[in-house]
């Protein structure tokens, strides 16, 4: 067997990370920019450790533009490197500077807050460079190095006259990224990337208006800085107001309603996390936008595609989270397994259950208040997360059309009474639209019993997740089928018609009956019921809606099939018996399409020929 070593070419490298490193180009201002940040925050510690002497002045980092030399620099007042240590860590691609400085201060506190890892951030500048240039100086009393690079394999390094501490990158921007000469366009990238980075970071210039002491207006044009160095979440819980989350809140979104409350992410063991989670105003539609939860590693911001961290029903939520334990691929763009996402996400799904149990047991009044925006975060992430459903029961509620609220165990309890069931199964009755279905609705009030409003497009999911789960409830809605049906211990009527007569019926009935997906059912119901009733068979009806939430419609089909039931103990359908064919089909027809209509079912040609029929009825001398 033949063993030997697997050789890299060089002279392929830079090619591969110009074009294949990095999934989007505007990255590499992110790394340079967390370059700096990491040498400012060493300089800190080697000060606060009385490695680096003399005073560290201000430290911030600077970026500019010159247009007519085509440049794009980025400044630090970091500790700097010497020309030996430029050979070391830009010379030698993948040695990290950060590791070994955490590695040789093992002792320092607070080592995550060194962002770089892997070596690879600075080569990030030759995506959009065709020659990049190094000056800096180091905190140790050496000469201050020059180095330059074209993107091949050689390079030139020397000596520079520049005498402040830190680190200057100049990127000569080559002619197909001329786009970041534009300010306009890094101040999109630093806004996106560099918006809550650790130290002040100064872009383009902002003009003040300052009064003397005559009143007299001055303006001074001044650097602006781009970043909150200090952003809510990095702060102690306990030393945040009401106002100060809001605040943070419109500074991440603007546009936004204020958010219905939040959760203060702190946790630094068994691994680290920060951040703030808020609660949105969500619509019943579920009409919402993914992606507002924002991943950052020690502030740099990361993605917002966060499914691999939290369950998609908390991407609902809105916030920050902030660990540098979740493990990164090299261009921070997506996320790797690990064992402490798993304990990470489930931390999260933990408080943020917490927090929904702790509001509604301290004050049951504001949870419901709060609910109509609650209720489909609650029910999606009953349904899609087990964890969350085990403590979710506790606080899901479960609202009538009389605007009262249930927990599931209360409303149990509470149709119970109405109900004599051998094998203990429930039936919960619903409405999805108090107006549409207001008669029926009517109609199971004036019989005793309580009908729920479910009108979320979820509510579908929810309750077919809730009669699996608990296994002895079942939800109807209250125009799915007759009552007498639906209710088990209603009172069965006897039909006043002969078989022979219901027969006869039922043909004349589907003789006029043109839509084929219609059914025609006789029941005996009682007289005070109307003649006609429609109703949909319940499972196809949710199936059906449920497909068309998921985008499968063709699967289910675009037709609503139904029952057309008629009433035989109605003396109106007796009647019919008795009419000749002309009126009798006009009857017919007639009670048909008001119960179409009662429903919404009714639309297009057969709704203007019924309009035309009334009229002329209303009008006929």
């Amino acid at each position: 067997m033949e063993k030997g070593n697997i050789s890299v070419s060089t002279e392929n490298i830079f090619p591969i990370i110009k074009k294949f490193l990095y999934s989007e180009h505007d990255i590499f201002l992110r790394e340079l920019v967390s370059n700096a940040i990491d040498a400012t925050t060493k300089v800190q510690k080697l000060s606060q450790m009385g490695e680096a002497k003399g005073d560290l002045g201000e430290l911030k980092i600077s970026l500019s533009i010159d247009k007519e030399a085509k440049t794009l620099t980025i400044s630090d007042r970091g500790l700097g490197m010497t020309a030996d240590e430029i050979k070391k860590y830009i010379n030698t691609i993948a040695l990290s500077s950060a590791e070994e400085f955490i590695e040789k201060f093992k002792g320092v506190d607070d080592k995550s807050a060194i962002i770089g890892h892997f070596g690879l951030g600075f080569y990030s500048a030759f995506m959009v460079s065709n020659k990049v240039e190094i000056k800096s100086k180091s905190y140790k009393d050496e000469s201050a190095a020059h180095w330059s690079c074209t993107g091949s394999t050689e390079y030139e390094l020397g000596t520079c006259d520049k005498a402040d501490r830190g680190t200057d990158i100049i990127l000569h921007i080559a002619d197909d990224a001329v786009e970041f000469l534009e300010e306009s366009k890094v101040s999109e990238v630093l806004n996106k990337y560099c918006k809550f980075l650790p130290f002040p970071i100064f872009f383009g210039t902002e003009e003040i208006t300052n009064k003397d002491e005559s009143n007299t207006e001055t303006k001074t044009t001044i650097p602006k800085q781009i970043n909150n160095p200090v952003p809510a979440w990095v702060k102690n819980p306990k030393d945040l107001t009401d106002e100060d989350y809001k605040n943070f809140y419109t500074e991440l979104y603007p546009y936004e309603f204020d958010p219905l409350f939040w959760i203060h992410l702190n946790t630094d063991f068994p691994f680290n996390l920060k951040g703030i989670l808020y609660f949105p105003k969500l619509k019943k539609t579920f009409e919402f936008n993914k992606s507002k939860i924002h991943l950052y590693s020690n502030q740099v911001f990361v993605t917002d595609a966060i499914e691999q961290i939290v369950p998609e029903f908390l991407t609902l939520l809105q916030g920050v989270i902030d660990s540098p334990d979740i493990p990164l691929n090299v261009s921070r763009s997506y996320l790797q397994g690990d064992p402490n996402v798993k304990k990470i996400t489930a931390h999260i799904v933990k408080k943020v259950a917490d927090k929904l149990a702790e509001i509604f047991k301290n004050n049951r009044e504001d949870f419901e208040q709060k609910w109509e925006s609650l209720a489909v975060f609650v029910k999606y992430g009953i349904i899609s997360d087990e964890k969350f459903a085990e403590r979710a029961k506790e606080f899901c509620l479960l609202k009538n059309t009389e605007g009262k609220y249930f927990t599931i165990e209360e409303y149990k309890e509470k149709i119970k009474t109405n109900q004599s069931s051998k094998d203990n199964l429930l039936n919960a009755l619903y409405a999805n639209s108090a107006d549409a279905q207001h008669s029926f609705i009517d109609k199971a009030h004036d019989r005793g019993y309580d009908v729920l409003i479910m009108d979320a497009v979820i509510d579908n999911h929810f309750m077919q997740h809730l009669e699996y789960k608990t296994g002895n409830i079942t939800f109807k809605r209250v125009d799915a089928d007759t009552l007498d049906k639906l209710i088990e211990k209603d009172e069965k009527q006897e039909s006043v018609l002969s078989e022979d007569e219901q027969k006869e019926l039922k043909t004349f009935f589907e003789a006029v009956i043109e839509d084929k997906t219609a059914t025609v059912e006789l029941k005996p119901l009682s007289p005070d019921e109307d003649p006609v009733l429609i109703t949909k068979n319940e499972f196809m009806r949710r199936m059906q809606e449920m497909s068309r939430l998921s985008g499968q419609d063709a699967m289910m089909g675009n037709k609503e099939f139904y029952n057309i039931v008629v009433n035989t103990n109605h003396k109106a359908v007796s009647t019919l018996l008795k009419e000749d064919e002309a009126k009798r089909n006009e009857n017919i027809r007639n009670y048909v399409d008001l119960a179409l209509l009662s429903h919404g079912m009714l639309t297009g040609k057969p709704l203007s020929a019924f309009i035309k029929r009334s009229f002329q009825h209303l009008t006929a001398v």
